[in-house]
This record gives C-alpha cells, sequence and structure tokens, in this order.
C-alpha cells in the first residue's frame, strides 16, 4: 500500500496515535510506551508522541548548566582554568567558553605547580569521559531489553552470516561452521542453536591458536565456556607464528578462536541462507 502522508507511514497509525498520546500524559516513559503498543520503530514512535510533552520523571537534569554555575563561581574566587578542572572534570576548552568574561586571576604559583596541577586535571578528565562512556553503554543495554525468540533468532541469522563459514561458487560446501574469538558472540551463537533445538551431541568444538600461545589454557577456557570437557574437543589447529608480523593479540587474555561445526548440518546451511536473503528482502521493501 502506497502512503501519501508521512503520519500514514505506519498501517495502525490512526488507532495508535490516541493510544500513545494517553500513554504519555498518563505519564509512561518512551520505552514503556514502545513496549506496550509493540512500535519498535523510533521514526513511527516520534510521530505517535509528536506535540506531547515527556513527563517531568523522565527529563534529565541539564548537567552543562550545572557545571557552567559552578566553574563561574570558582572563577570568581579567583581559581585558574586548571584549577577550575581539576575541581570539576570537564575540560579547559569548556570552561573558557563559560568563564571567558570574568576578570583573569593573578598567576600565584611556578610552571612546575601549574603543570602538577594540570596533570591532575587531565586525569580527572579521562576518569569523567570513561564514566560518560560507561554510562553510555549502560543506557544502551537497557534499550534492548529482554529479547524475544525472534529477536535472537533473527539476530543468530545475522551472526552467522557475518561470522560463519558460507558456501562459494568456487568452492561449493553446505556445512554449518562458525568461528569466533569472542566469548560473547560464541554464547550468542550457542543460545541461537538452543533455540533452534540442535542439541550439544550434534556439536564439535576446536580451537585456533598462534603456536605460541599457551594452548592448553586456551583449550581450557573454551571448553568451560561451552561446557564440555577438554578431552571432548577436536584437535587444535596451530597457526604458524611470523616473526616479521607484529602481533598485538598476544597476552593473558588471548584465547585464540573456537570454532563450532554442526553434525549433519546441510540442511541447517540451506535454512541460514534462506533465513538471511529473506531478511535481504525484507529490508528492501518499502515502510
Amino acid at each position: 500500500m502506497t502512503h501519501t502522508h508521512r503520519n500514514h507511514s505506519h498501517p495502525d497509525y490512526e488507532s495508535l496515535r490516541p493510544q500513545a498520546v494517553a500513554l504519555r500524559r498518563a505519564g509512561l516513559s518512551r520505552r514503556q510506551i514502545r513496549d506496550r503498543l509493540h512500535v519498535h520503530n523510533n521514526d513511527i514512535l516520534n510521530r505517535l508522541l509528536e506535540g506531547v510533552p515527556a513527563p517531568e520523571w523522565t527529563k534529565r537534569p541539564n548537567a552543562k548548566d550545572d557545571l557552567r554555575d559552578k566553574a563561574r563561581e570558582l572563577r570568581k574566587q579567583g581559581m585558574t582554568y586548571d584549577q577550575i578542572q581539576v575541581e570539576l572534570g570537564c575540560s579547559k576548552s569548556s570552561i573558557s567558553l563559560w568563564v571567558r568574561d570574568l576578570p583573569k586571576p593573578e598567576r600565584k604559583r611556578t610552571r612546575e605547580e601549574a603543570s602538577t596541577i594540570a596533570k591532575r586535571g587531565w586525569e580527572a578528565t579521562l576518569k569523567r569521559r570513561e564514566e560518560e562512556r560507561q554510562e553510555t553503554k549502560r543506557a544502551a543495554a537497557d534499550e534492548i531489553g529482554q529479547l524475544s525468540d525472534r529477536d535472537l533468532f533473527i539476530t543468530g541469522v545475522a551472526l552467522y552470516w557475518s561470522e560463519g563459514s558460507k558456501s562459494k561458487e568456487h568452492r561449493p560446501s553446505e556445512r554449518a561452521i562458525f568461528i569466533n574469538s569472542d566469548p560473547d558472540m560464541i554464547r550468542v551463537f550457542l543460545a541461537w542453536l538452543r533455540l533452534l533445538g540442535v542439541g550439544t551431541e550434534r556439536l564439535r568444538f576446536h580451537v585456533h591458536i598462534h603456536e605460541s600461545a599457551d594452548v592448553g589454557e586456551a583449550e581450557r577456557f573454551w571448553a568451560d565456556l561451552v561446557g564440555v570437557d577438554v578431552s571432548d574437543f577436536s584437535k587444535t589447529t596451530l597457526k604458524k607464528h611470523n616473526p616479521k608480523t607484529v602481533r598485538k593479540n598476544v597476552g593473558e587474555g588471548y584465547q585464540g578462536c573456537l570454532a563450532i561445526r554442526v553434525l549433519q548440518g546441510a540442511d541447517l546451511y540451506r535454512r541460514i541462507e534462506g533465513w538471511w536473503y529473506g531478511i535481504v528482502l525484507g529490508a528492501k521493501r518499502p515502510a
């Protein structure tokens, strides 16, 4: 169906709009409204809530305003940019913008003292930035919420098509093999196989790792992760080390890659290929 008005980009827009407005006025957040109405397209959700103010409890205070006021107060007390940066943990470029109309304090310390303060200020800035990064990640994780079976199903198909083995014209092969160095990717892939009803008895595991690494430790790591005994693993594939190559994947955290092969996986591979092209076709269809 072709829609001629942007507000009609969802087939149930006319019925959803009053529901969304009512829920917003009742004090629900965007996420609560999204989950209740099953509208997971942010564009459509924005249109449904257009013109309806957010409830006060969902509004975050403007931290920048608070920092600016504190910075101005500290500047009036005679503090330098470096001192204010140490006190508040914000960048000197921001401080400059906030207090540039205030008088400059007299220099009361040596260059060495100023350098020490500047270093402490930079450390405070790095700490604040790391806290901001972690908060962004936590907020993003909350946006995902609980995965439905369909969510996990589509995620697994995309994951396999990105990282799994694929049949090529020059090398036809309908085998379901997934290999990755990221433990979380392995966990998600195994959860996806369980969703499809593929039991552990149909899985074969083996490690790929550089010969210079601690092979035994890596095998134990992956065996613990997938919940089987090391003796159940197939023979580990050792990669020859090229002395001319400067490798970065070294150290205590290096565990190589784990390959997972599904026995009698030709039918599964064909379905994966079909599911993937179904996703591609679905993405091409107009909203």
